[in-house]
């Protein structure tokens, strides 16, 4: 069997070593004579595979002791409405930059529980490029700013830390998480939906500095307070025990590639090829972002008409190029390159892209 290179945005491509590692221990798992979907998350077996997870997630981002680590079910969205609950007080402001589709999301979902404001908005250019941060219009008082450190759609990145001086910043690290290094000490929270480049979907990591959890929040059910997760080692509640063992897998395989370091310059040099690929090829290929943000793990770009787009999307897959039809907010064409991405593909598609020009351009 031959794998091809699957570019989708998430669920994401997963390292072939870890998925058949998983399926060689699906029915039974290491010797206990059952699968590990099966066991209970509170059996010595389990307790130990989280155990593990948790602690090979601290030695590859370089988590600090004053942060708590949550592995929680759900994506990105729940936690998006969870976080005004848990760190604002009743009444009090929390402010949000807009930097592209899921920016919009996030401050939806909090919508109904804080007063949140727009700090900055980049949608009337387009979300071509992020207001510099001593542009933003900040509250004072806000319980925290939210950012989203990757724009998977728009293919927005923040390649700084944005300074917000005291207030704690909270980020959406979904699509970007161990993807390069990243000083955790500067946030007061960061959070990811798993299945972009930490494992399956369905489960998801919350990073939270330990103080800000004594903060009193607004009135909710236990099972929504993160100090009460924390409490609990992230099992109040039965957890996805498949998605977290999958998590821990895919973590210890990029610990074992070499770290966050190595994955910078892989990512680096995977993007390098795609962008190369775009500004080569004489406005055949477009891509609207500035380069200072452009990111690094979702590339979007478009063709001359959308029967190109199409034609581009078909010939891809039929080279063993899969999941490259862009978002249907935006359309044209996204290259996901996440950790999991080898370089090969990156030349795959840089290779398909030329030859792609060559005969319809």
């Amino acid at each position: 069997m031959t794998r091809a290179f699957n570019f989708s945005a998430g669920p994401a491509t997963l390292p072939e070593s870890v998925l058949r590692q998983a399926q060689a221990e699906m029915v039974e798992w290491n010797g206990i004579g059952a699968s590990i979907v099966e066991i209970s998350h509170r059996s010595a077996d389990f307790m130990a595979v989280a155990a593990a997870a948790e602690a090979d997630l601290r030695s590859l981002l370089s988590i600090p002791d004053d942060y708590a680590v949550l592995f929680t079910a759900g994506g990105a969205t729940t936690i998006q409405a969870l976080l005004p609950l848990n760190f604002a007080a009743p009444g009090q402001a929390a402010d949000y930059v807009i930097t592209g589709h899921w920016g919009k999301t996030a401050i939806k979902q909090a919508a109904t529980y804080v007063d949140a404001r727009i700090a900055a908005d980049a949608q009337a250019e387009g979300f071509v490029d992020i207001p510099p941060a001593a542009s933003w219009t900040l509250s004072p008082h806000s319980a925290y700013v939210h950012i989203t450190a990757n724009e998977t759609i728009h293919g927005v990145e923040f390649r700084d830390t944005p300074d917000v001086g005291t207030l704690p910043l909270f980020a959406d690290f979904s699509s970007s998480i161990a993807s390069e290094p990243l000083d955790i000490s500067r946030y007061g929270l960061i959070y990811a939906g798993a299945q972009k480049n930490l494992g399956p979907v369905g489960i998801s990591v919350v990073i939270v500095r330990r103080d800000l959890l004594e903060r009193a929040g607004q009135p909710r059910a236990d099972i929504f307070n993160y100090a009460s997760h924390v409490a609990r080692d992230s099992m109040l509640n039965t957890p996805p025990t498949w998605n977290w063992y999958l998590l821990g897998l895919t973590v210890k395989w990029m610990l074992e590639q070499g770290g966050v370091q190595e994955f910078a310059r892989r990512n680096a040099e995977k993007a390098a090829l795609v962008y190369s690929a775009i500004d080569g090829s004489g406005g055949f290929y477009r891509n609207l972002i500035k380069p200072a943000v452009r990111s690094r793990m979702n590339i979007p770009f478009f063709l001359p008409d959308e029967q190109l787009d199409a034609l581009f999307v078909s010939e891809s897959k039929a080279a063993g190029l899969l999941a490259l039809k862009g978002h249907k907010a935006v359309g044209g064409i996204r290259a996901s390159l996440y950790n999991a991405m080898p370089v090969a593909g990156a030349q795959a598609l840089a290779a398909f892209m030329h030859d792609f020009q060559q005969r319809h351009g």
